[in-house]
């Protein structure tokens, strides 16, 4: 006899992805068995990440078959949510959505971006198009609680609120890090494969790292210099750097910036109270220090200053990014290789740049009165905007990959606007989470190995120049809807035009694109690609900078074209109306009376200051249901120094209850020395805790919403982006 031969499963294969779940893009080599990705592992051949691989991307096919996932429209039916098909769930919006419009203006509608809109095709392709249909002034995204400052900053000095120098990691000789620890972030409006490879390889080569943090983050603790400053006063610091610059004569911008500045002297002037002792005490670093390592920025080679999270999203944000680009232009290391440079994407526009410049405040907020920021209000500002009666009030909701209730200030009242305020709202998301579950209908997008993947965003950020596109691994299941069908069709629905083909979407894109560069009448017929998506993206490849640059080229080259090293290319980037880089804009000079007035405060003795952290497995909110990546020292928990611990009466592990402005929230004490004594230390995007949500492995492990302790009130005047660090609390230990 014969054993039985046992059935063959599903024939293994290998797969390539973009990793959409951090900045850094790396490839992936993905394993597939049938329509399941059994495995990721760093695509070794990948022109840019070449091999690197993070927890993150590791988990990707946890993620990808989270069984938490909807894999259907959720709509409300007498008060619950019920599945429904496609057509219903775009009958009902399509039905609802203009009586508010035609009844209360088109800003009675807001929109809310979340992050991960700018992982995906669909998330950087269609919102403008929705926005536009909807004639809104409601935009709301996490940029204000995020990256504002830094478009701000770069609208006011370059013209353009995307124009962002980056530091030419591979190429520095000297890097100044403010509030970023890339060793667990990746990176972020930097993006960079193997950020601490490239960090190592930075003191391989007899470079300097410098790392200014109110905590010894792994980042810092690989640096030759770290400034443990009093959190939240990094622009108070940068000014004196740029005042020894020009005190000691170091200031140099260099031949190749010398004809394209504004406002140098006055820059000199606007600086000249802020002394290294006159910033000592706010800052809490010894000024002999501040000269010491303003020198070493002036004397090296070439240098780069680099901010983000804990430098932004502070009550000064907005002048610590303006002050950090001064400082690359007063030592001659913006625009020059080595040094912070503008990197050029495949599809960046090309032609002579417009000279129209950059406008805060062209509107405000209705209740709060807050100037719009590069066409967005402050997220901060949400509920209030929702829930206070009145003209002008938000009526509907679309909700676009956003979990507002966690990652903005004072959820609670967020949560209670949207559940009791709201005409409409409406959720693209493939969660019911803290803030989809008060949608009326839900629309969830595939898995990501569903959907190909470009990233129009982040190679505008790249350290390097390089293109890559990745089709779709894995063909979509029966009854689902491409995430970016699903965009087009919503696009569809509230403009008035639900029913006609999606298509209509992609080709008024293609319109809008032709008719913005002028293109020859006969290019369309030309383009390329299976879907709409992929035409726009040929389109756009072709209007872009790189000639010869097609879909047919990147499909031919699975693992990306290299374009070369970051160039100078400031003449290109300028927007600002004089052509020139305009150092010291009019809303910077006139906020920074605000920062001489802080140098006088005091705070008393004993006073704790909260931050928040990154930890390599998390990305906010959203990855917080994947056991894979919710485990482990990724825990919700208050790091205090140990002095602050026996101050207080609090011991490791014990719950202790935090006190802000905004509410009060409890976590368990972690007892660490790697940071100062009289700052704490709480991860943003937990708080898992509220019912009618379906996330099984994130609501186990909920957390506690750091975001609960404000009010909403503290806000960077000039982005309008929310103060999550740096803000007072107080503590006490809670009875067991």
């Amino acid at each position: 006899m014969y054993a039985a031969v046992p059935p063959e499963g599903p024939v293994s294969r290998t797969a390539l992805r973009i990793c959409p779940l951090c900045e850094a893009t790396c490839g992936l080599t993905l394993t597939v068995e049938g329509a399941r990705v059994t495995g990721a592992r760093g695509d070794a051949d990948d022109v840019f990440s070449r091999g690197f691989i993070c927890p993150k991307g590791a988990a990707f096919g946890e993620l990808d078959g989270d069984p938490d996932r909807l894999t259907a429209p959720l709509i409300r039916v007498n008060g619950q949510l019920e599945k429904a098909s496609w057509a219903e769930a775009f009958d009902l919006i399509a039905a609802r959505i203009r009586p508010v419009v035609d009844e209360h203006g088109p800003n009675a509608v807001g929109v809310v971006l979340g992050n991960p809109n700018v992982h995906t095709m669909a998330g950087a392709l269609y919102p403008p198009v929705l926005l536009g249909a909807l004639r809104t002034r409601s935009l709301f995204t996490a940029s204000t609680v995020d990256q504002m400052p830094k478009h701000v900053s770069s609208g006011l000095l370059f013209g353009d609120p995307f124009a962002i120098p980056v530091p030419d990691l591979d190429r520095t000789d000297h890097l100044l890090l403010i509030g970023a620890n890339p060793l667990d972030s990746n990176g972020s409006l930097c993006t960079a494969p193997d950020f601490p490879g490239k960090l190592k390889a930075l003191k391989a080569r007899g470079g300097t790292l410098t790392v200014v943090d109110p905590r010894r983050t792994r980042t810092a603790g690989l640096a030759d210099r770290h400034l443990a400053i009093r959190p939240g006063a990094d622009a108070a610091l940068l000014a004196a750097l740029a005042h020894v610059l020009f005190a000691e004569k170091l200031a140099d911008p260099g031949p190749h910036l010398a004809d394209r500045l504004d406002g140098l002297a006055e820059v000199e002037e606007a600086v000249r109270e802020f002394t290294p002792e006159a910033v000592a005490a706010v800052c809490e670093v010894p000024a002999e220090e501040i000269r010491e390592v303003a020198r070493e920025l002036a004397s090296a080679p070439t240098a780069a200053v680099y901010v983000r999270v804990g430098g932004s999203t502070v009550a000064f944000g907005t002048l610590a990014n303006w002050l950090v680009d001064v400082l690359n232009v007063l030592t001659g290391n913006l625009d020059r290789p080595g040094g912070a440079l503008f990197p050029l994407s495949a599809t960046s526009s090309v032609g002579p740049p417009s000279r129209r410049g950059f406008a805060l405040g062209r509107w405000h907020s209705r209740v709060g009165g807050h100037p719009e920021a590069k066409g967005e209000l402050p997220l901060a500002a949400l509920a209030q905007e929702i829930a206070t009666p009145g003209e002008g009030r938000v009526r509907a909701l679309i909700t676009i990959a956003a979990n507002p209730v966690l990652s903005a200030p004072d959820g609670d009242r967020l949560d209670r606007a949207l559940a009791d305020d709201l005409e409409l709202m409406i959720s693209v998301d493939p969660y019911l989470n803290e803030t989809s579950r008060h949608a009326d209908v839900i629309l969830p997008p595939p898995p990501p190995s569903r959907s190909a993947h470009f990233d129009f965003v982040f190679n505008g950020f790249a350290v390097r120049n390089q293109v890559r596109y990745t089709p779709a691994p894995v063909a979509l299941e029966t009854g689902a809807m491409d995430e970016c069908e699903i965009h087009a069709r919503l696009v569809l629905a509230v403009s008035g035009m639900h029913g006609a083909d999606p298509s209509a979407v992609d080709d008024l894109i293609i319109d809008r694109l032709l008719t913005k560069a002028g293109a020859p009448t006969g290019l369309p017929d030309r383009l390329t690609g299976d879907t709409g998506p992929e035409r726009v993206l040929d389109l756009m490849l072709r209007l872009g900078p790189y000639d010869g640059l097609t879909l047919a080229a990147l499909r031919a080259a699975p693992h990306g074209i290299d374009l070369g090293p970051l160039r100078p290319r400031l003449d290109q980037v300028l927007r600002t109306r004089s052509g020139r880089v305009e150092l010291l804009p009019p809303p910077i000079a006139a906020d920074l009376p605000r920062l001489r007035a802080a140098l006088d405060v005091r705070r008393p003795d004993n006073t704790l200051l909260l931050v928040g952290r990154r930890h390599l497995r998390s990305n906010n909110s959203w990855m917080h249901n994947l056991p894979a990546l919710n485990g482990g020292s990724n825990r919700c928990t208050l790091q205090l120094h140990p002095q602050d611990a026996a101050r207080l009466g609090v011991t490791d592990g014990s719950p202790v209850r935090i006190r802000g402005a905004g509410g009060e929230i409890e976590a368990p004490a972690e007892l660490t020395e790697t940071l100062r004594a009289g700052v704490v230390s709480l991860p943003h995007g937990w708080g898992h805790d509220r019912s009618g949500t379906r996330l099984s492995v994130a609501s186990a492990r909920p957390g506690a919403n750091v975001n609960q302790l404000l009010d909403g009130t503290l806000l960077d005047p000039l982005s309008g982006t929310a103060v999550l660090n740096g803000f007072e609390v107080t503590l006490t230990p809670s009875p067991l």
